[in-house]
């Protein structure tokens, strides 16, 4: 009898500990389904800082719509130095937030070390690919919508030749080149593109005083128009274009205000669309944004409307309905590394 009631309160005593152990991971499961019915999302700005007229301020934008729609507030944070990321993506996911968005390319090292750190929360990354199972990537094709800009560019030159200053000279800024002097070259072959790059490095993007050098230097080559893919190093370019009287074209937002009747209209790369989406309803994997998808496209406002012609227009559109048709095959510098024309 003694022995029966031993086992016997062996197995009551088996059963307390399974029933906690279940009761505890049900309960850490359902709090972490609170969590993350509760989270709100994060966006950590990259270089330049929200408000920087371009890629920043886009991702802003995005971010205020959902906030407007939504009716709920997010976590934000601008680094000064790229030593932040990290810091300030870690952060947010010790705070619980989710989705936590990476604005621009730098951020995906940290996107990618803190989403393993933290498997149950969703991250994002604009404009670079982080392969991971809570990581959504958005990217686009921005060889389309520099095309257009380029087929504009070209209609609008009196001279034949365009410049393009760039910011960091890396892969993805050379990709909008290429598809640039593609549509450049689309209108007439015999065409020249004057090209060049800020830097090397970060500071590449908030270096206005050199953008204005070298887009007066491009001027000085016979170049009317300039289209400018560098941040914050843009507005020198802008200035340059005003003082010369010559033409320039934005990137990434709406820049057409920022010199009017210099702005000949400007690439958009609709980051606020894709912080939108995110924020919105997070899929995880690779988010690819072109024309068709209304990832990218050209500026038409108030501020432009006296310098763009209704044959530039025309030329734009025709171009714009063959890309997304298909009948019109933009390289991507990305693909190979070459600008295959």
């Amino acid at each position: 009898m003694k022995q029966q009631a031993k086992l016997g309160l062996l197995a009551g005593v088996i059963v307390a500990v399974a029933a906690y152990a279940l009761f505890t991971v049900t309960s850490k499961k359902e709090e972490l389904v609170a969590v993350a019915s509760t989270a709100v999302p994060a966006i950590v700005f990259d270089m330049g800082g929200k408000f920087d007229k371009s890629f920043n301020e886009s991702a802003y934008r995005g971010m205020e719509k959902w906030k407007k729609e939504s009716g709920k507030d997010y976590l934000e944070f601008e680094i000064s130095n790229e030593s932040q990321r990290e810091q300030a993506i870690r952060r947010m996911a010790e705070k619980g937030a989710s989705p936590i968005i990476g604005i621009g390319f730098g951020q995906a090292s940290s996107i990618e070390k803190v989403a393993k750190e933290f498997p149950n929360l969703k991250f994002a990354i604009i404009d670079m690919v982080v392969d991971a199972p809570n990581v959504q990537s958005v990217v686009f094709k921005e060889q389309e919508g520099s095309y257009l800009v380029g087929v504009m560019a070209a209609k609008a030159s009196q001279t034949g030749k365009v410049g393009f200053v760039g910011g960091m000279d890396i892969p993805l800024i050379r990709k909008f080149e290429c598809g640039y002097r593609q549509g450049v070259m689309s209108v007439n072959a015999s065409n020249e593109v004057f090209a060049n790059m800020t830097g090397t490095t970060g500071a590449a993007w908030n270096d206005p005083a050199r953008g204005g050098e070298l887009a007066k230097s491009q001027f000085s080559k016979g170049a009317d128009v300039v289209f400018a893919a560098a941040g914050g190093t843009g507005m020198g370019v802008y200035q340059a274009a005003k003082d010369s009287g010559k033409l320039a074209i934005g990137v990434d937002s709406n820049q057409n205000h920022v010199q009017p009747g210099t702005m000949l209209t400007s690439m958009l790369k609709r980051v606020d669309v894709a912080v939108y989406n995110v924020a919105m309803a997070h899929t995880a994997g690779v988010s690819v944004l072109g024309l068709k998808e209304g990832g990218v496209d050209y500026a038409m406002d108030d501020n432009n409307a006296e310098l763009v012609t209704a044959d530039m227009k025309a030329a734009v559109e025709a171009a714009k309905a063959g890309i997304i048709s298909g009948d019109i095959k933009v390289a991507d510098f990305m693909a190979d590394n070459a600008c295959k024309l």
